[in-house]
């Protein structure tokens, strides 16, 4: 998500809240009338903001540790983490097991130790940000992406639990018309409640998911032992709030085919100063590159092999061809039964519908397409990154566009 796209959704509620009352108009948009449906559990991102940049301005005072130092800092931030989370996974299984008559009591022990683990969590964590916040600095510099020696805008990341997501999409195209931040902690149930009342009420295809980071400022990043994620996330979200500054950041929701620019350009380069950071500061933890699930033989991938990406993106050109047909509840019906072909081979998806395909298929980096099926605009995006011999480059040229227009022309100009 861009700040602009925050900015927008504050207005909006704080617009809404002024008219409510007697005179309140019945509202007309999509947007609008989903919103008679989450306003009791949205996510208060002016209170959020406001409270993180106190944070933050704490954090400047903290001292500059040497490199060596702020390595084996993060690693002993990684392995406190896995500490954390084993010992809430162990607790959650007592409250779980059937067999156990007074799981307090039995679990006293273990939350003892949860309470002193999250106690040095919470002191380090700070830290932590400050030094990925640094390490991922001296990466954008070495690539150019500094102006006076200041990376603009500075590197802030907060590690916060971010909101849910909820997706709406007409049923009879793929197309993200509403994109609104829910309270984490919603159960599951609540959550299937949320989405089957949207849908019946408005006729619309809904989909309720979790996300990794925001790129607010400070950005938003969940609590994470995968360092690898981590770094990039933070270094994905960075790149959101430096779009911002330029064209296509300040257009990131005028059309969906800039939303894919952003979203693909973000991932493109995100990855890219993740590896950099890791191969830099943690070569050990890099990890192998394994692509995607397939089970290779001297020959290639196994015959019969189920390859994500290759599965979803059939999925996704099937649905359009579905849907450009008006076969709408065919549409629906088959994708619903390629989920649980997914599920039959490990990937455990919830959902799979027009709400699904509008979110995830602006993510649009990798071979084959996935969910974006044969939308053209992220594979420009990747053929114009091969184009750039350079990160800085690529990334300052590409923030200056304002539309797939200008993403062609300079596929064929070359990158300046």
């Amino acid at each position: 998500m861009s700040i602009r796209l925050l900015v927008r959704n504050i207005l909006i509620m704080a617009v809404s809240a002024l008219l409510l009352g007697p005179g309140m108009v019945f509202p007309q948009n999509i947007e609008e009338k989903a919103r008679g449906y989450t306003r009791y559990a949205e996510f208060d991102y002016l209170d959020w903001t406001l409270r993180a940049i106190w944070e933050k301005t704490e954090q400047s005072n903290y001292p500059n540790f040497p490199a060596d130092q702020q390595v084996t800092l993060v690693r002993a931030y990684v392995n406190l983490v896995r500490e954390v989370q084993t010992l809430e996974n162990q607790i959650a299984f007592i409250f779980a097991d059937p067999s156990i008559q007074d799981p307090i009591e039995s679990s006293m022990e273990l939350s003892a130790a949860l309470d002193e683990k999250q106690s040095e969590l919470d002191n380090l964590t700070p830290v932590i940000e400050t030094i990925l916040q640094e390490q991922v600095g001296w990466v954008l510099q070495g690539e150019g992406l500094s102006t006076l020696s200041m990376i603009l805008p500075p590197i802030l990341y907060r590690t916060s639990d971010p909101p849910l997501s909820l997706f709406i999409s007409p049923r009879e195209r793929i197309e993200l018309v509403v994109n609104t931040s829910l309270q984490p902690g919603m159960s599951s149930a609540e959550i299937v409640t949320l989405e089957e009342r949207v849908e019946r009420d408005l006729n619309v295809s809904a989909l309720i998911e979790p996300v990794g980071g925001l790129g607010t400022y400070p950005t938003m990043i969940m609590l994470t032992s995968d360092l690898n994620w981590l770094i990039e996330t933070v270094a994905h979200e960075w790149i959101h709030n430096y779009l911002t500054l330029h064209p296509l950041g300040l257009n990131y929701d005028t059309t969906p085919e800039l939303r894919t620019m952003n979203e693909t350009t973000a991932n493109l380069a995100g990855k890219e100063i993740g590896t950099m950071v890791i191969q830099t500061y943690y070569p050990d933890l890099q990890p192998p590159d394994q692509g995607d699930k397939i089970i290779e033989t001297a020959n290639g991938p196994e015959p019969g092999a189920f390859i994500f990406q290759k599965e979803m993106r059939n999925t996704r050109v099937e649905v359009d061809r579905l849907l450009a047909l008006g076969k709408i509840d065919a549409a629906e019906e088959y994708m619903e039964a390629r989920r649980l072909l997914f599920w039959e081979n490990g990937y455990l998806i919830r959902r799979i519908n027009q709400a699904y395909f509008a979110f995830y298929g602006a993510y649009n980096d990798s071979p084959g397409g996935g969910a974006a099926g044969e939308d053209p605009v992220g594979p420009a995006v990747v053929a114009f990154r091969e184009k750039c011999g350079s990160l800085g480059v690529f990334l300052r040229t590409i923030a200056g566009m304002a539309s797939v227009n200008e993403l062609e022309d300079a596929l064929i100009n070359g990158c300046n």
